[in-house]
C-alpha cells in the first residue's frame, strides 16, 4: 500500500452478517462478525477554532444541536462473558466551568454534543487537559477543547482497574506533541482511556484480528429489544459504539429495522425460489 492507505468506511448493516435483534438467531447458535475498521480514524470530531486560542472557540456553534440525551442509545461491551464497559444514561452533564470545579488530575472527561462524535480528554491539573486532537496530543486549558459543549466526567464507564492518578497524568503529558505516524491510537476516547488504564487493547494493533471474535457489544433498544454485534479487537468495538454515537439512536434504530427487513425479504425469497 506504500505511504497511502485507503480508509475504510463503515458497512451498513445490510452488508455486515448480525445476529437478531432480541440477541439470538434461529438459524444459528450465536451472534456474527462485526465490523472491522483496520485503517479508519473518526477523531476529525473537534472544530479547528481550537488551535487559535480565541474567545470564539469557547462558544458553541450555532448549528451544532445541544447535547440530547435521549437521542443516545444505550450499550455494553463484553469480553467473553465479562462486561468491560457499560453506559450510563443518567449520568449529568455540565459545563465546562462547573467541571472545573468537580475534576481531579487522572480524570476522564467526555464533550458532547448531537451529531458529533464524543470527544475525551485527561484532566492534568491546573485547569488543563490532554486530548488527542486531529492526529496529535495537545496540552490545552479545559474551557478551550469544551467549545462550549456540555461535559462530564466518565472515569467508571469502563470496568478496568484504574492506574494512579499520578501515572495517568505523566502517560498523558509523556505523549504531548507526538502526532501522525507517531500516534498508537484511533481516536481521543482510546488515547484517553490508554492513559487511565494502561491496557494495550487501547492502542492501535494492540491485539490480533484472528480466530474467533471475543468481544461482544450490545445494543439496548428498549428493556425487551436488544441487539448483538461480535468483534475481533475492542479497538474496533470502540469505533463502532463511537458512530453509533455520532449518528445517534434514531439513525441506528432506522438502519436496523431495514437490514432486518432486508434479511427477512432474502429469506422468503429464498423460501418461495
Amino acid at each position: 500500500m506504500g505511504n497511502q492507505v485507503e480508509k475504510l468506511t463503515h458497512l451498513n448493516y445490510a452488508e455486515v452478517p448480525t445476529s437478531d435483534p432480541n440477541g439470538f438467531d434461529p438459524d444459528d447458535d450465536g451472534p456474527r462478525i462485526g465490523v472491522s475498521y483496520i485503517f479508519s480514524n473518526d477523531d476529525d470530531d473537534q472544530d479547528d477554532n481550537l488551535d487559535r486560542f480565541s474567545p470564539d472557540a469557547r462558544v458553541a456553534n450555532h448549528e451544532e444541536k445541544p447535547f440530547d440525551p435521549e437521542d443516545v442509545l444505550p450499550c455494553a461491551i463484553y469480553y467473553r462473558d465479562e462486561c468491560v464497559f457499560e453506559t450510563n444514561p443518567a449520568a449529568a452533564t455540565h459545563s465546562a466551568e462547573s467541571l472545573l470545579n468537580k475534576c481531579r488530575p487522572g480524570d476522564l472527561l467526555e464533550f458532547l454534543a448531537t451529531g458529533q462524535y464524543p470527544h475525551w480528554a485527561v484532566y492534568v491539573g491546573d485547569f488543563q487537559v490532554v486530548h488527542m486532537h486531529r492526529a496529535e496530543i495537545k496540552n490545552n486549558f479545559l474551557t478551550d477543547v469544551s467549545q462550549g459543549k456540555q461535559g462530564r466526567i466518565v472515569n467508571g464507564l469502563y470496568r478496568y482497574r484504574a492506574l494512579p492518578p499520578e501515572v495517568i497524568v505523566r502517560n498523558a503529558v509523556d505523549h504531548v506533541g507526538s502526532r501522525d505516524r507517531e500516534l498508537y491510537w484511533r481516536n481521543s476516547e482510546c488515547f484517553a482511556a490508554w492513559c487511565r488504564f494502561g491496557k494495550r487493547e487501547f492502542k492501535i494493533g494492540g491485539e490480533i484480528r484472528i480466530g474467533k471474535q471475543p468481544y461482544r457489544l450490545k445494543l439496548l433498544f428498549s428493556e425487551k429489544k436488544s441487539h448483538v454485534l461480535e468483534f475481533q479487537s475492542l479497538e474496533d468495538v470502540i469505533m463502532e459504539k463511537r458512530r453509533n454515537d455520532q449518528i445517534g439512536k434514531g439513525a441506528v434504530t432506522q438502519e436496523m429495522a431495514n437490514h432486518l427487513n432486508a434479511t427477512h425479504e432474502d429469506k422468503e425469497e429464498h423460501v418461495v425460489n
